[in-house]
């Protein structure tokens, strides 16, 4: 049986979220506070780097599988939460602002698997708007995990928090473009009802004729 590769470096993703995540609680003997950014951002880089991969080598390849579309989402969803969670905790970023990224992104994986549900999922693809979210939201999450100025007059924490601040913008557009899309099946959902069981109140036929009396 031949390996799915692009379904592999899906799976490779998943695998450096713990990697990234734990070299930022490297004991400082092992690390330097410098070291502990350049290292976590360039895992989590390379995480990031595999999320464009294995689409484009599935396609190329013609390696795409259910399995693959399943996993891909779930594996970039574990990721950014894993990120964002750490970037609060490091005080690096607010939590409303993890909160109000993460809850999209719950949210709208609910409603596209609702939508697939009723065999609309093309309704809900992934639009323009959503695009450059991702790319804001990379931004940001590279920017704040590597923490250290590396273009000169340029203030990488402060780059960083504007750009998460325009994804966390443009992820509550995004979603409610998306619930604009799918609001005429909800009308639908909610229009459809069940057929009504109960007993009608129906009176058995009666003849008209009366048997003679005798």
């Amino acid at each position: 049986m031949v390996p799915n590769f692009p379904t592999a470096l899906t799976w490779l993703r998943i695998v450096l979220i713990p990697v990234f995540v734990g070299v930022y609680y490297v004991p400082d003997d092992w690390l330097s506070p410098a070291l502990h950014n350049w290292v976590g951002m360039g895992v989590f880089a390379l995480a990031a780097i595999t999320d464009w991969f294995d689409g484009y080598l599935a396609r190329r390849w013609g390696q795409t599988s259910l399995f693959g579309a399943f996993l891909d989402p779930v594996a970039d969803k574990l990721m950014v939460a894993a990120a964002l969670i750490l970037l609060v905790e490091l005080g690096r970023a607010e939590a409303y602002l993890a909160i109000i990224i993460i809850g999209r992104e719950i949210a709208i994986s609910a409603l596209r698997e609702w939508m697939a549900q009723l065999g609309k999922s093309r309704n809900v693809a992934v639009a323009f708007v959503g695009k450059i979210k991702t790319v804001a939201q990379m931004t940001a999450l590279i920017a704040l995990l590597l923490w250290e100025n590396v273009i000169p007059g340029v203030s990488t924490p402060l780059l960083g928090t504007f750009a998460l601040w325009v994804a966390a913008i443009l992820t509550l557009w995004s979603m409610f473009h998306y619930l604009r899309l799918a609001a005429p099946h909800f009308e639908t959902a909610a229009s459809t009802r069940e057929p009504d069981t109960r007993a009608t109140n129906t009176k058995p036929t009666v003849n008209a004729a009366r048997p003679p009396v005798h």
